[in-house]
């Protein structure tokens, strides 16, 4: 039996779905060189000197000397290097099948006063800076140990949301502006039934130039105050205490309501990937995406340094040439910022992304755009930016992926879709994060963190099949349904920022 999967006809690799042994056939009567690692890439034809490697049909590196036909193929042999990509502009971008009304998907969702709609009823306290971090932690500590949240079974429950920037940065530019964004996208977000908002006030980040930069006015479900004016850490903890009691009988008066998929907005996110990747849980989550935006959903792609190489495919699904130029903007930033700081772009993959096969950035960007299914691409926006338009978008953010959540999440997003090969212990608040194993060995190794199983894709199911499994999947957790990560209160800590700039 072959183990091995050709991607693309004009590929000179294929990908190892079991571990081979030397002299293993690989197909087209080539037999195995080397020792070839399960999800890892194996050479088909020789590839000389200075070479492009293709896999997916598209370049993931070239090769540092001369590769024979059954060689292991990865970092020892491949390396990055300059080519030109065509951008084709709008070259191929599809209508969507809107589906009819007939057809319509719906969920229960609570509906707030802005017309969004949120999966979760969460009660927030966010921080202006660092300095109020441990009040934050203490209110809401002190909420969930009382025992009170039990009288409110609409609350999903009360979350302190701590960062480490506020204060010693500029108070303009990029940095001082995509926190302020970041604060005010919380602040307002659909799955918050209520927030306070605590400084300690002599920061940076004053609350009242937020809320006049940021249009934000205090209600009786968004609250602000400082610690200097409170009186101290003590009086603070006891007024945030007293705010989140006095809110909790109407924030749990909230009922969900029927409400049509099309106010659904999913952060695509992947973490830990592996060869499998780009393969059968990407693909599979971009076939649910296709669904989601027929239906008048919108879906949000981030982590610009991870479609590096791979950002062709997205210019050529640009509604307009500027929107593809937006794109291409914030990736010439990207050379610009990591050359800043002495880094490259091809620092990620990690080791652990290697171990799982992947060799360049290149590799792992064409697998990461898979997410974003085959739709147009209707506008590019900056970090923590509230996302307007619907259907299929792109947020700018790095590849980390607490920080490029938080961002999604800012911009509106209400639901979370996350797939990982290696096994990423990753969940956020107050949005549920849906888990994807893009294999089934790592499926079945933690199955408590995992939602779905994308490795049947490689014994049988078809992508098409595993994407509407997603679909329907998504449907339900928006709904109430709790996810592994939401199971294992995982979120209190990924609260992270993008700090651009010094800290001085």
């Amino acid at each position: 039996m072959i183990s091995t999967l050709r991607l693309h006809a004009d590929d000179n690799v294929v990908l190892a779905t079991t571990a081979l042994d030397i002299g293993a056939d690989i197909g087209v009567g080539i037999s195995a060189r080397d020792k070839i690692p399960a999800r890892h890439k194996v050479a088909t034809s020789p590839i000389a000197d200075g070479d492009a490697i293709r896999k997916y049909g598209q370049v993931i590196g070239f090769a540092a000397g001369n590769i024979l036909p059954g060689t292991h193929v990865h970092d020892h042999n491949c390396r990055m290097g300059d080519f030109d990509r065509d951008y084709a502009f709008c070259s191929d971008v599809r209508p969507v099948n809107a589906v009819a009304d007939a057809d319509q998907r719906y969920f229960q969702g609570f509906p707030r006063s802005d017309g969004r709609f949120g999966t979760r009823n969460y009660l927030g306290i966010l921080t202006s800076v660092n300095c109020s971090a441990t009040s934050a932690r203490q209110i809401a500590e002190a909420v969930n140990r009382s025992g009170i949240l039990g009288q409110f079974p609409n609350v999903d429950g009360v979350v302190a949301l701590q960062h480490s920037w506020g204060c010693c940065m500029s108070s303009s530019g990029d940095g001082f502006e995509a926190l302020q964004r970041v604060l005010a996208g919380y602040a307002t977000h659909p799955n918050f039934g209520g927030v306070l908002l605590l400084g300690l006030g002599c920061e940076t980040m004053q609350i009242p130039r937020v809320m006049k930069d940021q249009n934000l006015k205090t209600t009786s479900a968004f609250r602000t105050a400082t610690i200097q004016a409170l009186g101290g850490t003590r009086k603070s903890v006891e007024w945030g205490v007293a705010q989140l009691e006095d809110m909790l009988p109407s924030i749990n008066a909230r009922q969900r309501v029927r409400v049509p998929v099309s106010e659904l907005m999913v952060a695509l996110q992947c973490g830990g990937s592996d060869g499998y990747s780009g393969i059968t849980a990407n693909p599979a989550m971009g076939y649910a995406v296709d669904l989601l935006v027929a239906h008048g959903g919108t879906a949000i792609l981030a982590e610009t340094p991870e479609i590096y190489g791979a950002e062709h495919l997205l210019t050529r699904r640009a509604v307009s040439e500027s929107v593809g130029r937006k794109l291409i903007d914030r990736l010439e930033w990207w050379e610009s910022y990591t050359r800043s700081n002495g880094a490259e772009m091809n620092n990620n993959p990690t080791p652990g992304n290697m171990a799982g096969g992947l060799s360049t950035i290149l590799e792992k960007s064409l697998g990461a755009v898979a997410k974003g299914g085959t739709t147009p691409l209707v506008d590019v926006y900056r970090y923590a930016e509230r996302v307007t338009q619907r259907g299929f978008v792109f947020m700018d953010s790095p590849g980390f992926d607490p920080v490029a959540v938080t961002g999604e999440v800012a911009g509106g997003a209400n639901l979370i879709c996350f797939s990982t090969g290696r096994g990423s212990a990753f969940g956020v608040k107050p949005t549920p994060s849906v888990k994807l194993a893009t294999n089934t060995m790592t499926y079945e190794q933690m199955p408590e963190d995992m939602d779905i199983d994308c490795g049947t894709v490689l014994s049988g199911s078809s992508i098409e099949e595993k994407g509407r499994e997603i679909f329907d999947y998504w449907i339900q957790v928006a709904s109430g349904t709790k996810t592994s990560s939401e199971t294992l209160d995982y979120g209190n800590n990924e609260f992270t920022p993008w700090q651009i700039g010094a800290v001085m």
